[in-house]
């Protein structure tokens, strides 16, 4: 199969210009008549749900909390990126652009970065006219501040929880929508099926998860905003309940899942503390404006530390290794996330790691305080200074924060074109829930900005020209075999797995399955790693379909039969990730293979047999699946060997 974007012709700076004026409408009395199902309540799914409300489509939108404000873009903490130049900086649409691409590491499709970049900032007029408590500067303009991956200040932020903020805007969008009676919220429901009929998306089959009910869902589109898979860890940054089944459940319907092995590794979370721990927690990277990372430069003085015989500052200045500094001078501390997490890695693979387990570095604040003054610190990241103390029982006003890298993002996702639309068509996909935006890599600040661009200025102008189509089908219905066939599947996978009756909890095979992926396909990757790391999951996978054991009923609430049907899908997504990391023999981003790495330990690219993204179709649960390549094409930028020394 062929696979075509759909990007328009013309001059990229003229692309989204052109699909804007051709693109076909749908007139407000017609509108009228056309469903449309939102699954997620996050940033995308927000605004996507709110703007077609707006509109006048009718909108069914979906989420497993009992609230939108739950959804889990409320824990992005550091800002979102726009091309607004306040700062003066030197600043544009083509420098945010030419980053994104960059910080990729040249493995994202150039059309769709550029509109990101193109419509940042009507970003920030959207949710400064909605009320988001943006930092300001002296002056009472909008502040900026530097994140990862840019030498300019282009980073929004409320403080260090931009996230919360910005979703409290788009839930106060979609509450009018909802009031207003466009939109209709079901929450506590869980998507479990795509209804595809004569290859068309036509709906979904929802579990209500008070009840355990099964209820159908009839809508000319569908759109997945149902975020990332990171959780196929078990430990990583994510909320506990973000989960892949939404888009799994896409997948296996014939929607293809692209550059799963494009797994972002936070280099700024709060290190691993427990074998009970279930989940990490995220420390902005926003710290890194004003923070320096370290390691003692002398082993014995790391030793010391990891016996508690010697604190951080018993180390004089001149035995700190600021290593982030010393590799990368232009750059220093701001180098993009994937960057940072390795250089943590090496240290303490070295034997320069701090605290109990070695595996921690130092992200020290002491120079800034003295620079800036306690108060500035605090104004900017109190919040945050606040969380780690409460977690740790450390002052980092007082002591270095100790930090180590963990799984927070998934660049790849379901693969779309240029319009956001899936291999199915009527199905498309928005936010972390598609591979389009990010590349190899994520740079910091540019997951709120791809959400709510996605939803607030993309969606509503190409599922509109997608719907101009559907005004002759009429009324959407659940009647018919693709709903009884789905909802049957359904009952027949729940009640599988319910029946198995085995001697271990749904907990215990999954953070058995995240021990695999972290140890075998985490931060570093090798062809015996991934071999090791197969073969492990395929034997785990088994055990659990003979020996796990799921309490209660399907018609009840179930969150251990809830979690079971998600790590189901999470056994064949870490199969997925397993053969998309070991059939890409490069590497780039958040995807290192040890093979391929320079003499300095950077990643070693092949453009020439590996540009392009990896999009995998789906055979079966026990059927290898069958990759696609999209080839990417670089006509506006200078492909180069990524530097940030």
């Amino acid at each position: 199969m062929i696979l075509d974007s759909h990007i328009p012709e013309g001059p990229l700076a003229e692309k989204w210009t052109r699909y804007k004026n051709s693109q076909r409408l749908v007139n407000p009395a017609n509108k009228r008549k056309l469903n449309i199902i939102v699954v997620g309540t996050g940033l995308a799914g927000a605004s996507a749900a709110a703007s077609l409300g707006a509109l006048g489509f009718n909108v069914d939108i979906f989420c497993l909390q009992d609230s939108p404000r739950r959804a889990h873009s409320i824990a992005a903490q550091g800002g979102i990126n726009a091309a607004k130049n306040y700062q003066n900086d030197g600043d544009s649409v083509e420098r945010l652009f030419k980053d994104t691409i960059k910080g990729g590491d040249y493995r994202a499709r150039e059309a769709n970065v550029y509109r990101l970049a193109e419509v940042s900032g009507d970003i920030i007029d959207q949710c400064v006219a909605q009320g988001v408590p943006f930092a300001r500067d002296y002056g009472g303009l909008l502040d900026n501040r530097s994140f990862g991956g840019a030498q300019v200040s282009r980073t929004f932020y409320a403080r260090g929880q931009t996230g919360q903020q910005l979703l409290l805007g788009a839930y106060g969008a979609l509450s009018r929508e909802i009031n207003r009676g466009s939109v209709k919220l079901h929450s506590r429901h869980e998507m479990m099926e795509l209804v595809v009929e004569e290859g068309v998306a036509k709906g979904i089959i929802a579990r209500d998860l008070v009840t355990g009910e099964l209820e159908r869902y009839a809508a000319h589109a569908v759109v997945v905003a149902s975020g990332g898979y990171g959780n196929v860890y078990y430990l990583s940054t994510n909320a506990m309940n973000s989960n892949v089944s939404a888009a799994w459940a896409c997948h296996r319907k014939g929607a293809f899942f692209a550059n799963p092995c494009y797994v972002q590794i936070h280099p700024t979370c709060i290190p691993v503390h427990g074998d009970y721990q279930s989940k990490l927690t995220l420390m902005s990277e926003s710290l890194r404006n004003d923070g320096r990372i370290w390691v003692p430069k002398k082993k014995e003085d790391a030793e010391a530390i990891r016996k508690g015989e010697k604190g951080p500052l018993d180390i004089a200045e001149q035995d700190r290794d600021y290593y982030l500094e010393r590799r990368y001078p232009a750059f220093g501390n701001l180098v993009p996330r994937d960057v940072a997490s390795r250089a943590a890695k090496e240290r303490c693979d070295a034997g320069y790691g701090v605290g109990t387990t070695g595996l921690a570095v130092f992200l020290d604040f002491a120079s800034a305080i003295e620079r800036l003054g306690r108060d500035v610190i605090e104004q900017r990241y109190g919040n945050l200074f606040q969380m780690y103390q409460k977690i740790t029982d450390q002052n980092p006003y007082e002591v270095p924060m100790m930090i180590y890298p963990a799984v927070h993002y998934t660049m790849g996702g379901l693969w779309v074109d240029y319009e956001l639309q899936t291999t199915i068509p009527g199905l498309f996909a928005a936010g972390e829930a598609n591979f389009s935006d990010h590349g190899a890599n994520r740079l910091g600040a540019s997951a709120l900005m791809q959400g709510l661009a996605d939803g607030y200025f993309v969606l509503p102008y190409t599922l509109q020209n997608y719907l101009a189509d559907k005004i002759y089908e009429g009324a959407a219905t659940t009647e018919g075999e693709a709903f009884e066939k789905a909802e049957q599947a359904v009952r027949d996978r729940i009640a599988k797995l319910l029946n198995i009756n085995g001697r271990h909890s749904v907990d215990h095979y999954h953070k058995a399955l995240g021990r695999i992926m972290w140890e075998y396909c985490g931060m570093a990757r090798s062809k015996e790693s991934l071999a090791k790391a197969a073969e492990e999951v395929e034997k785990l996978k088994q055990e659990f379909r003979s020996d796990v054991y799921v309490p209660g009923k399907a018609e009840e609430m179930n969150p251990e039969l809830e979690k079971a049907c998600r790590l189901t899908d999470y056994f064949e997504l870490a199969q997925l990730i397993i053969a998309d990391a070991t059939q890409r023999e490069e590497s780039c981003g958040g995807h290192f293979r040890i093979e391929h790495q320079t003499e300095d330990g950077e990643t070693q690219r092949d453009d020439e047999n590996f540009m392009f993204v990896g999009a995998w179709e789906y055979h079966g649960a026990d059927t290898p699946e069958e990759l696609h390549k999209e080839q990417l094409n670089y006509e506006h930028i200078q492909i180069v060997k990524r530097n940030y020394k």
